[in-house]
């Protein structure tokens, strides 16, 4: 039996992936630090489990015994975490989540990178070529893990794969960036001023963004992979196709808001690798995942603390 542990599991990525995980044929066993949990009508054992723990993560490994791993689980407070110093706690976490699950019996874990590993000053991202110089202690932690997880897999004969994840947005995502932030600013009726929005991004669906991480899950990939649409869109694009589908161009208040002295221009993924190699292709393009993206903020109630 296909056995994974999801860490992250009631996060913005890890819940996406429940689902696609029991219809690929898993037994689900999702880790999460939070009492509370998500209600879906999913076959899912739950595990309530601080992941810095490594007294906890061996024991539930060795109970569980999982096949596989897929593991998010990092430090995502918005507007901190860039450099915060829980990146190394958790750079030290995750190493001790890779030993433990090798000593398990693991055969096969996919971790999640960040597209900050790269030097944003190429512009264009590829696995091969571009170089990896992160900027932020979140972007060096995430490459430092990367690095000792090869290094860990390669001496251990276990499989692997590290997903370097870009933009994304979508249901569940914290309200105060970019996407949720128009939409619920937008519901309300009120302005909403962004920069002027020529900044060129890679934005990917977060369904699409789960779906390639099982993708690459299932696949006998080795080695870090681009998780990304490959589509060059400017954050303008992205408002204004919000704003097309609200009925509220005339809320968004285009260069309301400064450019960071430090912005890149443009940050567009290499996707050739995640298409070719594993097989991958999205299901949304951005119409649909705006659309579905404004369903779900419109279901929530409890918006008004958004400012």
């Amino acid at each position: 039996m296909k056995r994974v542990i999801v860490t992250g599991a009631n996060g913005f990525i890890g819940f996406h992936c429940l689902a696609p995980l029991v219809a690929a044929g898993y037994e689900v066993h999702a880790i999460t630090s939070h009492t509370t949990r998500p209600k879906e009508p999913l076959t899912i054992i739950w595990h309530t489990l601080d992941l810095l723990d490594s007294d906890g993560i061996q024991k539930l490994f060795s109970k569980v015994k999982p096949t596989h791993l897929l593991h998010f689980a990092w430090i995502t407070e918005h507007g901190t975490y860039w450099n915060s110093l829980k990146n190394y706690d958790w750079l030290k976490g995750s190493i001790t989540i890779l030993q433990k699950f090798a000593e398990a019996g693991g055969k096969r874990i996919v971790m999640a990178g960040t597209c900050a590993e790269y030097d944003w000053r190429y512009g264009y991202c590829s696995e091969q070529i571009t170089p990896l110089n992160p900027k932020s202690v979140y972007g060096c932690c995430k490459n430092c893990m990367q690095q000792l997880a090869a290094l860990f897999c390669n001496q251990t004969d276990l499989s692997w794969a590290w997903g370097r994840i870009f933009f994304l947005y979508g249901p569940r995502e914290n309200p105060l960036r970019l996407v949720p932030f128009v939409i619920n600013r937008l519901l309300q009726n009120r302005k909403a001023q962004v920069t002027l929005g020529t900044q060129i991004r890679d934005y990917l669906y977060v369904k699409d963004v789960a779906g390639a991480f099982v993708k690459v899950l299932e696949s006998q990939f080795i080695g870090p992979v681009n998780i990304a649409s490959g589509r060059a869109l400017s954050v303008r694009d992205v408002a204004k196709e919000i704003a097309g589908q609200m009925g509220g161009s005339d809320l968004i208040q285009f260069g309301g808001l400064g450019e960071k002295r430090d912005e890149h221009p443009v940050i567009l993924a290499d996707t050739r690798c995640l298409v070719e190699n594993v097989g991958w292709k999205p299901e949304y393009d951005l119409n649909k995942g705006i659309a579905e993206t404004i369903s779900y903020w419109k279901n929530i109630s409890d918006i008004d603390f958004i400012a």
